[in-house]
């Protein structure tokens, strides 16, 4: 014992003794197998460079988007979505969360719908960046609901072909970001696996305040269960009469960890949330109030009107 308390010391006074710049490795300089931490403020001037290098692409949707209109801000679609965004930044408040996957059961139940209109939502906030990014590798959507092109994308930078901004787009002059999926791979759950993915994934929220990720169907391929893992939560989309109670409890007994955010449900009657805003929005308007003191019936009337029409279901991606 009296030989290891010797040693002891002696390594405690050749530590005392060595200079500064030997004992404390610069930056990106390898001590002991480790790296110093980059700078807060070094981090900061990269992070404004690749946001500047980002391109910029004019917002153009496709004719069967469906994607909210954010002129039009007393729709019931874009106020359902402007729900859920309130939702998940309440939540942001109380835990960090910055990335979160959008996937759902089966296909056709509504996740790249859901998963483009709360970025939009996102993004409709001042100075609140917000990034969608396609990880449906096998089906991507997202470059054709904002008329680009799919390459390059996710899939370039993984590989090495390209760097991380020229994967990503601007939608004109506002807050929302998109990454398009990039050219078709072989196996996409082997790409998935690759060590770059969790290291992007890490790096983007310091880009971004939201990081969305449209996945593809839990219980059609096992990418979206990957993802999770690798995300701050997940949010699964299901579709009123197409989704079975089955189903949901299969995706959700899939996910190897519990961080499901909430559900989502799509495909209510057009009738039904129509009827609800329409009614609201058209009582509690300014230019009602200033033509008279007391409501007028043209807010009942437009209920009704809104009551005829033919209960249909809303399509979705």
């Amino acid at each position: 014992m009296s030989r290891v308390h010797e040693a002891l010391r002696r390594a405690e006074q050749a530590a005392a003794t060595m200079p500064p710049a030997a004992a404390t490795p610069a930056v990106g300089d390898s001590f002991s197998g480790r790296v110093s931490p980059t700078p807060a403020a070094e981090i900061s001037t990269l992070d404004n460079e690749i946001l500047r290098q980002i391109r910029v692409i004019p917002f153009k949707q496709s004719d069967e988007a469906m994607l909210i209109d954010p002129t039009r801000p007393n729709e019931a679609p874009t106020e359902e979505f402007r729900t859920l965004r309130t939702r998940l930044n309440h939540m942001q408040s109380l835990q960090p969360i910055h990335t979160t996957v959008i996937t759902s059961p089966s296909p056709a139940e509504g996740k790249s719908f859901a998963a483009a209109n709360l970025a939009l939502a996102q993004a409709q906030l001042a100075g609140n960046y917000t990034l969608l990014a396609d990880f449906d590798f096998r089906r991507p959507i997202v470059h054709n609901l904002f008329q680009t092109e799919r390459s390059p994308g996710i899939t370039d930078y993984l590989q090495g072909k390209i760097q991380l901004h020229e994967a990503i787009r601007r939608v004109g002059d506002s807050n929302l970001f998109i990454m398009p999926a990039g050219e078709a791979v072989i196996n996409p759950l082997e790409l998935l696996n690759l060590r770059e993915v969790k290291l992007m994934l890490d790096r983007l929220p310091d880009l971004f305040n939201w990081v969305i990720l449209d996945s593809p169907p839990l219980l059609f391929a096992a990418d979206a269960n990957l993802l999770s893992t690798l995300c701050h939560g997940t949010i699964l989309v299901v579709r009123i009469g197409s989704t079975t109670i089955d189903s949901v409890t299969r995706a959700m007994q899939s996910l190897c960890q519990n961080n499901v955010l909430g559900i989502v449900v799509n495909g209510a009657r057009r009738g039904e949330l129509y009827s609800k805003y329409t009614y609201y929005h058209s009582y509690y308007s300014p230019k009602e109030e200033d033509e008279a003191d007391e409501p007028a019936p043209a807010p009942v009337r437009k209920v009704k009107a809104s009551k005829s029409r033919p209960a249909e279901e809303e399509d979705d991606e």
